[in-house]
C-alpha cells in the first residue's frame, strides 16, 4: 500500500444528530404537509408548508464534488444562485445503509440500527449486507421504529415511492423505508421523471420520494473524477429542470443525496490478504473499506486496535467500540443496536481503503469510487428546495 501521509489519530468530525443531518428532510417534509412525526431527534430544518412534497434522492451526489462539477449543472446552479440551497450532513458510517435509515426514520445510527454496509447480526454470529440483506433477517424487527413514510401515511396524507422494481419488499425498504404506495419503474431516468409527475398530480396533497442509483454506480465504476460521472450529473440536473417544468404549482420540490464519494486507487488499497498480522484476534471483517468494523475474538479487541493503529498509523483514526459511541459518532445507541457495531473501528482520514482479495468478488476489487468515512468528500450532501 502506498498512501499520501495523514494525520495520526486525527479528531474526525462527529455528525450533530439533530442539526442539519440527513435525519431531519424527512421530519420536516412532513410538517411542510401539515403532519408532525417523532420521536426524532432535534427541532431539524425549517421548510415552507406546502400542499405536495416531491423528494428526489441522488445516490452518491456529494456537495464537494458537485461544487466542483457545477458547470454540468446549471439548474442547480441556479437554485444554488436564488438561495434555494444548503448543506446536510450524512451520519456515520456515510454509507447508503445507514444515510436510509436516518432519511426514512429521522433516527441516529444508534437508534435505527442500520450501523453500516456489513455488519454482524449477534444472534447468528454472522455478517449481515444490509443493502443486498443477505440472511435471514427480518428487517421490521432488526429496524422496529415506525417510519416517517408510515406516520405520513397514517395522518391520511398519500405516499408514494417512486424506485426500480426489485426494490420493492426488500430488506432494507422495509426496514428504512416503507409505508405508502411503491412505484417500480425501468432503470431510465425519464420513466422515473415521468413516475413522480404522475403520482404528485394523482392526489392534492401528497408526499413523494423518488430514488436514482446511477451516479452513484458510474462513481463506483469509474470515480468521482471521470469524465463518465460528470455526464451522469448533468442528465440528474436535465431531470432536476424536467421536474421544475411539469410539477403542479404550489409543490415543494427537494433534491439531496445519501452521501459523496472519493476515489481510491489500488496503490493506495491495504489488502488483508496479504497482511496476516491484522487478522490475529479477529473473527470477522465487516463495514466497508473506508469504515472498517471489525468483530474480535472474546478479550481480543484492545491488541486488535492497537495491531490496526500501528500498520494504519497516518492514514485511519483506530478506535474501539466503546470509544465511538461515547464520542456520539452513532448518536444515542440503543440496547439492542450495540452488539451490531464492530469491536474495533478503523476509519480512513486519507485516500486510502482496505479490501480483502481473498474475499471480495474481483469487480467489488476494481470500484474505485469508495465512501463510509467521514471527510467532507463523503459526508457533506447538498439540499436544493424550490416552492413551485
Amino acid at each position: 500500500m502506498s498512501v499520501p501521509p495523514g494525520v495520526a489519530g486525527a479528531a474526525l468530525p462527529v455528525p450533530a444528530y439533530g442539526r442539519d443531518t440527513l435525519a431531519e428532510l424527512l421530519p420536516a417534509a412532513a410538517r411542510s404537509l401539515g403532519v408532525t412525526t417523532g420521536p426524532g431527534p432535534g427541532p431539524g430544518l425549517d421548510l415552507p408548508p406546502a400542499e405536495r412534497v416531491c423528494l428526489l434522492l441522488v445516490d452518491g451526489m456529494g456537495e464537494r464534488a458537485l461544487q466542483e462539477r457545477s458547470g454540468h449543472v446549471p439548474a442547480l446552479r441556479r437554485w444554488r444562485a436564488d438561495g434555494g440551497h444548503r448543506v446536510l450532513t450524512a451520519g456515520f458510517p456515510t454509507t447508503t445503509a445507514t444515510s436510509m435509515g436516518l432519511l426514512g426514520t429521522g433516527l441516529p445510527p444508534g437508534s435505527h440500527g442500520l450501523v453500516g454496509y456489513e455488519v454482524l447480526d449477534p444472534d447468528r454470529d454472522a455478517l449481515l449486507n444490509q443493502l443486498q440483506w443477505d440472511g435471514p433477517v427480518d428487517p421490521r424487527r432488526w429496524q422496529p421504529h415506525t417510519t416517517v413514510f408510515q406516520q405520513v401515511a397514517a395522518a391520511g396524507v398519500p405516499v408514494t415511492r417512486v424506485a426500480p422494481p426489485h426494490f420493492d419488499g426488500s430488506g432494507l425498504t422495509e426496514a428504512a423505508l416503507r409505508g405508502g404506495r411503491f412505484v417500480g419503474t425501468p432503470e431510465r431516468l425519464e420513466a422515473r421523471v415521468d413516475a413522480a409527475v404522475a403520482a404528485v398530480r394523482a392526489a392534492p396533497r401528497g408526499l413523494t420520494y423518488v430514488y436514482w442509483g446511477r451516479l452513484d454506480h458510474t462513481g463506483h465504476g469509474d470515480g468521482v473524477g471521470s469524465w463518465q460521472w460528470g455526464e451522469e450529473l448533468a442528465r440528474v440536473d436535465a431531470a432536476v429542470a424536467e421536474l421544475t417544468r411539469r410539477l403542479p404549482r404550489g409543490t415543494l420540490l427537494l433534491v439531496t443525496a445519501d452521501h459523496g464519494m472519493v476515489d481510491v486507487q489500488a496503490p493506495q488499497r491495504l489488502d488483508l490478504a496479504h497482511e496476516p498480522g491484522l487478522r490475529e484476534g479477529v473473527r470477522h471483517v465487516g463495514g466497508e473499506p473506508r469504515a472498517v468494523q471489525l468483530y474480535t475474538e472474546p478479550g481480543a479487541a484492545q491488541a486488535v486496535a492497537r495491531a490496526w493503529a500501528s500498520r494504519l498509523e497516518g492514514v485511519a483514526r483506530v478506535l474501539t467500540r466503546a470509544e465511538a459511541v461515547a464520542a456520539g459518532w452513532f448518536g444515542p445507541v440503543e440496547e439492542q443496536v450495540a452488539g451490531r457495531i464492530g469491536d474495533v473501528l478503523a476509519v480512513m482520514t486519507g485516500p486510502t481503503a482496505v479490501v480483502d482479495s481473498a474475499r471480495a468478488r474481483p469487480q467489488v476489487l476494481r470500484l474505485i469510487g469508495q465512501h463510509g468515512a467521514l471527510t467532507d468528500d463523503e459526508r457533506l450532501v447538498p439540499l436544493f428546495t424550490a416552492l413551485l
